[in-house]
């Protein structure tokens, strides 16, 4: 075939339909079919499958595809079926698979029916099928997925390392590395890894006009934030993407109790429901799917009209990646992300104990997804420029930034600032090292470079952080500075930048969104939907005064002050409504609720307020299962810590769920298991703190009792003087 000109518009048109060709598809197709290797960089919906489909189907032999997910194999050879006559034109082999289907696979192989073999990295470096292979004609080897090669990809797999060798074993072909995600290092990696520094790369622009982009503040409202904008958008798919599986069941299970069509997808599910799942999702059966990254990669579902990060994902390829599965058929398309710092703060922790470099690495992609989440700047504009791709305008009309614009403020001088201070450094810091030194910090790695002698030490003290950030990131966007990737993101200055200093000019910068201040456990304030009564708030804590001082209880031990801020926001008027505020059980509801549904229902109708009922977020019935397997157990005495053994969970995560049980209205005796580990006048020590005490505040008992006390036994007998004195 190599070197064989054909009407490829007329071949596209035989197979698949299709009567033009997407941007670089027909030149990355001739490029493989005059054997040469070949790089093709498109975004997600660019039409990356059909540059190794069409050539499979038009040379001689059999193509091998490498692909990481088993899931969507089935997927992609289902729909090449589609476009052909003959079954076994497409096969896939892998662990999913009996005897006797492997051998009608190499049958058909062998017989020249299969143009198309889908094979995960793992299966192809067995050796009997290394060996079967090498009595193949392989026509090319298509690398589907490639940044999984790379350390610095969003989604490494150590064994795509292992391509090369294995394909050098089997016998030499053309290769073809497909990715829709990739910086200019993650680049080089894929190339030098698969040897291809050759290759010629068919690159289109990573701009997606049709996706909205937009980040939220996280807080507590998030669950009734997501339920909202659904019902807002009835019976559209949607993808909602959280880092863990235990995240992504309680929400899927959160969204159905809320008469959401959702589902849950991760890779902890048994494979039947999983697969099931996607298929329902798939075939529009199910609306939502909630997932885990596991979920999406090659999944072609042209219609997905949103796209929702519940966590921030851990690098901007990630990122790209995931809000790509939106609007691929150049439809709507609306990509909303739930932000706040504590998330990349665990997500770093999490990082300690691993390999230095990879610490390195991870630290850096983090940092990047953070000046992202808090720019005021253009999103398009920030993404574009992170993948090497310049975007013309400052406003693109499609992202929350550019279509509420802050106020620019003039910052030339601090950008010289910046850059005196990169080059006075030698250029061998990053950005947050530059703010040190501008901010006067005597850190210990300050002192020991001595740049506490330096001129600029100590001259950006009037701004605050958040400023110089928006500085270095706009700066560099603007191309006066760069981040040397290959050194983890150490700051550069460009030659644009050098010029800049010796002849400054106007330089406007957009401060950063200021994400500090919003706590997680706090509701928002602040927009109709969710905003608290102010009113109603102060009518709900004289309430609960005046009945902790009939009942001679302290007001916390009645209701916490999260859900009279929730009744003050949703307005319950019936006790079964009530038992959907955070923290109010049954047995709480029956107790104290009625004369606090009285005063919410008069405060209503004398204000004429229309109660949001739509919005009312129900809580889970069977996330009462864990509950109710921890009140059984309690009842039968098992020690707490044998129960947080059983069920896998940590003690404190099995206290925090005790809490919830206690605060929620349900009576609980621990006294066998206060007994056995702690001495009475201890236990009576903390519990008479609380009998006296205004607050049931953790940090503020530990301090008042001292240091004889560890944080457990005061939690411990906090839920014994919740149990007795509330319910």
């Amino acid at each position: 075939m190599a070197g064989k000109k054909i009407n490829l518009v007329a071949e596209l048109k035989k197979y698949f339909g299709f009567d033009t060709f997407k941007e670089k598809q027909e030149e990355a197709i001739q490029n493989l079919l005059d054997g040469k290797d070949t790089f093709v960089l498109m975004p997600t919906g660019g039409g990356k499958s059909l540059c190794y489909q069409l050539p499979s189907l038009l040379m001689e032999g059999t193509a091998i595809v490498i692909s990481p997910l088993i899931a969507l194999m089935k997927n992609q050879v289902d729909a090449m079926r589609n476009y052909s006559e003959e079954d076994g034109v497409a096969h896939f082999i892998n662990s999913s698979l009996n005897k006797s289907a492997i051998d009608q696979v190499k049958s058909d192989i062998l017989s020249g029916k299969t143009k198309l073999l889908y094979v995960a990295p793992e299966s192809l470096t067995k050796e009997e099928n290394v060996e079967f292979l090498r009595t193949v004609k392989i026509s090319f080897y298509a690398i589907d997925e490639a940044h999984c090669i790379s350390e610095w990809g969003h989604d490494f797999r150590p064994e795509y390392r292992h391509i090369r060798p294995i394909v050098n074993e089997i016998g030499r072909a053309p290769i073809i590395a497909l990715t829709a995600t990739a910086t200019k290092k993650v680049q080089d990696d894929i190339q030098k890894n698969l040897g291809i520094m050759d290759a010629s790369v068919f690159q289109t622009s990573f701009n997606r006009p049709n996706l909205y982009y937009e980040v939220r503040a996280k807080n507590n409202d998030i669950d009734k934030n997501i339920i909202k904008f659904i019902k807002n958008n009835p019976e559209k798919s949607g993808i909602i993407y959280c880092l863990s599986r235990k995240k992504v069941e309680e929400l899927a299970e959160v969204l159905k109790t809320n008469g959401i069509n959702a589902r849950a997808y991760h890779a902890g599910m048994d494979a039947n429901t999983r697969a099931q799942n996607q298929d329902d999702f798939l075939m529009e059966r199910v609306d939502v799917i909630v997932a885990t990254i596991a979920f999406g990669m090659g999944i072609d579902k042209p219609d997905v009209r949103f796209v929702i990060h519940y966590d921030m994902p851990k690098s901007l390829e990630g990122y790209y990646q995931e809000t790509g599965r939106a609007g691929r058929d150049g439809g709507e398309g609306k990509c909303i992300a739930f932000y706040t710092p504590k998330d990349l703060e665990k997500l770093e922790k999490f990082l300690q104990g691993k390999p230095l470099a990879e610490q390195d690495i991870s630290r850096h992609l983090l940092t990047e997804t953070k000046a992202y989440a808090e720019t005021s700047v253009c999103r398009r504009r920030v993404l574009l420029h992170y993948f090497g791709e310049e975007y013309g305008q400052d406003n693109c009309g499609n992202c929350d930034n550019c279509l509420n614009p802050k106020k620019q403020v003039e910052a030339q001088e601090l950008l010289c600032t910046v850059i005196e201070t990169v080059l006075a450094v030698k250029e061998n810091f990053k950005a947050d090292y530059i703010i040190d030194v501008i901010q006067g910090r005597e850190t210990s790695e300050v002192l020991a470079h001595l740049h506490d002698e330096l001129e600029v030490f100590g001259s950006g003290m009037g701004e605050d952080d958040r400023t110089w950030n928006a500085v270095i990131n706009q700066g560099a966007i603007a191309g006066y500075l760069s981040k040397d990737v290959d050194n983890y993101g150490l700051l550069k200055v460009t030659d644009e930048g050098k010029k800049y200093l010796k002849r400054p000019k106007s330089f406007k910068i957009v401060e950063d969104n200021d994400f500090e201040e919003i706590e997680e456990d706090t509701p928002a304030r602040g927009g109709a939907a969710c905003a608290v009564d102010p009113a109603l708030y102060s009518m709900l804590k004289d309430l609960r005064k005046k009945l902790s001082k009939k009942l001679e209880v302290p007001p916390y031990v009645i209701f916490q002050d999260p859900s009279l801020e929730a009744m003050a926001t949703i307005y319950p008027v019936t006790l079964e409504e009530l038992q959907n505020i955070p923290g109010v059980g049954a047995g709480k509801a029956k107790r104290y609720g009625e004369e606090f549904c009285k005063l919410i229902k008069r405060h209503c109708e004398e204000n004429e307020i229309e109660r949001p009922e739509d919005l009312r977020v129900r809580t889970v019935a069977n996330k009462s299962k864990m509950k109710v397997s921890i009140i059984q157990a309690i009842d039968r005495k098992v020690a707490l810590d044998d129960i947080a053994l059983s069920k896998g969970i940590e003690f404190e995560d099995l206290l925090d769920e005790v809490e919830a049980i206690v605060y929620s209205g349900t009576k609980l005796n621990i006294d066998y298991f206060l007994e056995d580990i702690m001495d009475e006048d201890h236990m009576l020590d903390i519990y008479d703190y609380f009998k006296e005490s205004t607050t049931d505040n953790i940090d503020d008992a530990l301090d008042e009792l001292g240091d004889d006390f560890t944080e457990e036994e005061v939690r411990l007998v906090r839920i014994k003087f919740i149990s007795e004195m509330a319910n």
